[in-house]
């Protein structure tokens, strides 16, 4: 957990440039594939071979995206000898998929709830 200290609160104005640098990061999460690794990773480091696996994506295309999470500064990297392991970057990473995860099903809750709510209407 972050010190409270550590960071401005979350309320406070947001810059132009700020917006645009926010904006910019999470393109980390658009596509499933850099998801999926970045969720494989909350289980802590691997190697691009065991994240291949685990996400069913070709080591070809799980370096690629790996080597897009590593620019945006969401993966992190530490070669040994022919192998690379990659971690999540920061402490925050797991709060913040948990986040995206719980946002998403609630969209999808009220979603279901919206559905049943037209056809009660209509029957």
């Amino acid at each position: 957990m972050a010190h409270p200290l550590e960071h401005r609160p979350a309320t406070a104005p947001l810059a132009h440039d700020d917006a645009d640098a926010l904006a910019n990061a999470m393109r980390a999460f658009g596509t499933g594939s850099r998801i999926r690794l970045l969720w494989a990773l909350l289980e802590g480091e691997r190697t691009v071979e065991q994240l291949a696996e685990a996400t069913q994506l070709s080591q070809t295309l799980a370096s690629q995206q790996l080597r897009v999470l590593r620019d945006l500064r969401f993966v992190a990297v530490r070669r040994d000898g022919r192998h690379h392991h990659y971690r999540l970057y920061s402490h925050h990473l797991p709060a913040l998929l948990a986040a995206i995860r719980h946002h998403q099903e609630h969209r999808e809750d009220a979603t279901e709830s919206a559905v049943a709510a037209e056809a009660a209407a209509s029957a």
